[in-house]
C-alpha cells in the first residue's frame, strides 16, 4: 500500500538554511571584494598612506641624524677636554718648578747683588774719602800705605764683583750660559790664559802693594 505524499521529501535543507541565515548574501559579497581589482581610489589612498609613512620615517632619520651629531660632538669635546687637562697638568706642574727653581736662584743672585752693591758703595766712599792733599812730611808714609791698601781692597771688591756679575764686564746676561750662573766659574772658564794671569796678579797684588808700602813707610823713618 503505497505511502501517503511527504512534500518535505522534495525540500532542500541546505538552499532552505542558506536563504534563511542573514550572512549568506555577506560571504557571498566578501568573497567578491577580495577577487576584484583594487579600484583608482584606493591606490590614491594606498599611495598617501606610503607617503605618509616615508614622511615619517624620513623625520625620525632627521631625528637620529641629529641625536648622533650631538653625541659626536660631545664625545669629540670630552676627547678634548681629557686631552687638554692632562696637557696642562704635565705644563702647569713642569712649569711651576721650574719657576720656583728660577726664582730661588734669582733670589739668591739679588741677595748677591745686594751684598756686592754695599760692598762696592763702601769701597767707593773710603777711596773717595783719601785727601792726598792734607798729607804732611811727618806721615807721608804712613797715609800713603793707608791709602795703597784702601785702594786694593777696593780693587779686590771690584773684581770680586765683575767675576760674579757679567754685567759689569758689559757681558748681556743674554749671553750668560746656565754654567756662568755659578759665581766665578762661569767667566773663568771663559778666559784664555794672559785673562787668567791678570786675574791671579789681581789677587796678589794687594800682598805686593802692602809690602811695598811697609818697605816706602821703613825708607821714610830712616
Amino acid at each position: 500500500m503505497p505511502s501517503q505524499y511527504d512534500s518535505s521529501d522534495f525540500v532542500d535543507s541546505d538552499l532552505e538554511t542558506a536563504r534563511r541565515s542573514p550572512y549568506a548574501s555577506n560571504t557571498a559579497g566578501g568573497s567578491f571584494e577580495s577577487l576584484r581589482a583594487p579600484t583608482r581610489e584606493e591606490l590614491d589612498s594606498k599611495v598617501s598612506d606610503a607617503q605618509v609613512k616615508l614622511a615619517e620615517l624620513k623625520r625620525a632619520q632627521e631625528e637620529l641624524e641629529r641625536e648622533r651629531t650631538a653625541l659626536e660632538e660631545m664625545r669629540r669635546r670630552q676627547i678634548e677636554f681629557q686631552t687638554g687637562r692632562e696637557e696642562m697638568l704635565q705644563s702647569l706642574t713642569r712649569g711651576t718648578g721650574l719657576l720656583e727653581e728660577a726664582e730661588f736662584s734669582a733670589r739668591r743672585d739679588a741677595e748677591q747683588m745686594s751684598n756686592s752693591l754695599a760692598d762696592l758703595k763702601d769701597a767707593l766712599l773710603k777711596v773717595q774719602a783719601i785727601n792726598h792733599e792734607i798729607w804732611s812730611k811727618e806721615n807721608y808714609g804712613t797715609e800713603l800705605t793707608r791709602a795703597l791698601t784702601t785702594i786694593e781692597n777696593a780693587r779686590m771688591e771690584w773684581n770680586a764683583a765683575r767675576i760674579k756679575f757679567s754685567v759689569l764686564s758689559g757681558v748681556s746676561e743674554t749671553e750668560t750660559t746656565a754654567a756662568e750662573r755659578t759665581p766665578g766659574a762661569g767667566n773663568l772658564g771663559s778666559l784664555n790664559f794672559m785673562q787668567l794671569c791678570k786675574v791671579g796678579l789681581a789677587l796678589t797684588w794687594p800682598i805686593l802693594v802692602v809690602g811695598f808700602a811697609i818697605f816706602i813707610t821703613l825708607v821714610f823713618k830712616r
